[in-house]
């Protein structure tokens, strides 16, 4: 039977009354947007709590993140090539499966992953903030919250004005969040090179006093280590934003992944190289320890200025694709249709960032330490990441008219496999990060009866949420 290729214009589902997205983003701007995705918030602070579990070989749960996350790319350049709009992961769930109950929940894990990621880079920015300017705000206390929603609140300004000026802050921010990587790149060559620091540690594993071996304290630090590698797949929710996207996404996505790869191999080899693991896993500023082991005369608050505006950048990105993400929802009838409206001059989804950045403000208030939520964003995106996959092999027997990046069918079955694994509580996951998304995903099933509800109210039936999905 001859299949119907649906209109993939951005206006295609609620008429051209509403304007589309505007496209800004080209190559190299999308190139910094996916840098400046994935570095950020899980290198900065994650190094020292991945150094505790696995001991000197820090580099090598980084690496397994690395290649698990490289497979699930290969994944998503084929879907985002072959269905080139903002809804992402939820998308490609509908069209395979056709559930509505099913894209609702994964559409929610991901925009949770976002914007708790986001709240949490607040508040590491606001602690930051403090510490920069010498400021006792109190750890925890309502000066830290409320410099954390005003920090929120200009994010949802930028958000607002638009792509352009979203990504140009991006730019700033990426170069600086690279310029700190750099520098700790540039202390631990120089040091290894004078003779400082103690390059054996590198090949040095934790021993483990339950006997689990090397083997499985690797995969219990690759389940935190991924969070700092997750981001790329925030890119494919700006699809409608980007020039072209279904010829540039893939060598941009790749090439963005690779970049990124090896700086957080060459920053975790500096770091167990200047300080030892047992001093890294101390405290919330890893990479600050390792400056002042290798360059003490270095300007440390300076350091402290480039953490805290690395941190900027993963909320800024992070709440970008929750709007986006909500926004591409509702353009496929899986959310309400006032989620999907567009500023007619600024051509941002406004609804959608209110919406948003007022889940954010709840959310301040309440998170957790950086394990805790960088590895229940991981656990979160993991199950969406099996998903995506096994949707790329159910998505073989639909076609689109235009050409597309086709993946090695063993990839997407590989990337499946693997990031199932490391779902499973024989990771060593602490069981908080469970607890904590099962909250979260039943915060999403109430969320979704309300949405069948509005759904039934305005006579659009949930089971057949996305018109896109039929033939």
């Amino acid at each position: 039977m001859t299949q119907a290729t649906p209109d993939t214009s951005p206006t295609a589902h609620q008429g051209e009354a509403e304007p589309a997205l505007h496209r800004v983003m080209g190559p190299w701007l999308l190139l910094l947007f996916i840098v400046g995705d994935i570095l950020g918030t899980g290198i900065y602070a994650l190094t020292g709590q991945v150094a505790k579990q696995v001991g000197g070989v820090v580099w090598l749960p980084f690496l397994v993140a690395f290649a698990v996350a490289l497979v699930t790319a290969f994944s998503y350049l084929e879907l985002v090539t072959k269905y080139p709009r903002a809804a992402g992961a939820a998308l490609y769930t509908h069209k395979a499966f056709g559930i509505h109950f099913i894209t609702f929940i994964v559409a929610f894990a991901v925009m949770c992953s976002g914007i708790t990621s986001a709240s949490t880079a607040s508040r590491a920015f606001a602690a930051n903030f403090s510490g920069a300017f010498g400021l006792d705000l109190g750890a925890g206390g309502w000066g830290i919250t409320g410099v954390a929603l005003l920090f929120m609140a200009v994010v949802a300004i930028v958000n607002f004005r638009g792509v352009g000026e979203s990504v140009k802050a991006n730019v700033v921010l990426t170069c600086v969040e690279l310029t700190g990587l750099l520098i700790i790149i540039c202390i631990g060559a120089w040091a290894i090179g004078s003779g400082q620091g103690d390059v054996s540690r590198i090949t040095q594993f934790k021993a483990s006093p339950e006997g689990g071996g090397a083997f499985w304290s690797v995969i219990a630090a690759t389940t935190l280590a991924f969070f700092a590698m997750v981001g790329f797949e925030d890119s494919v929710n700006m699809a409608e934003e980007c020039k072209d996207p279904s010829r540039i996404f893939p060598k941009v996505l790749l090439a963005g992944l690779a970049i990124t790869g090896v700086i957080y191999v060459l920053v975790s080899i500096s770091a167990i190289t200047l300080v030892s693991p047992e001093d890294l896993g101390e405290g919330e500023t890893p990479l600050l320890k390792v400056v002042q082991a290798g360059a003490p005369n270095f300007p440390v608050w300076i350091f402290g200025f480039i953490t805290m505006f690395a941190v900027a950048n993963s909320a800024l990105i992070n709440m970008l694709m929750a709007s986006r993400l909500v926004y591409g929802m509702s353009r496929e009838k899986v959310l309400p249709d006032a989620l999907g409206k567009v500023h007619a001059k600024r051509r941002t989804p406004y609804v959608a960032i209110g919406f948003t950045t007022l889940l954010a403000f709840g959310l301040i208030g309440f998170v957790g330490g950086v394990p805790a939520l960088g590895g229940t964003t991981a656990l979160l995106l993991l199950c969406v990441f099996t998903i995506v996959n096994v949707a790329v092999l159910v998505l073989r027997r639909e076609k689109v008219a235009h050409k597309h990046f086709r993946t090695p069918t063993l990839l997407p079955v590989v990337g499946a496999l693997s990031c199932a694994f490391l779902v499973g509580p024989w990771t060593g996951r602490a069981m908080v990060q469970y607890q904590i998304a099962a909250v979260l995903l039943a915060i999403g099933v109430v969320l979704w009866g309300v949405t069948v509800l509005v759904n039934r109210h305005s006579r659009r039936p949930g089971a057949q949420a996305a018109s896109v999905a039929t033939p």
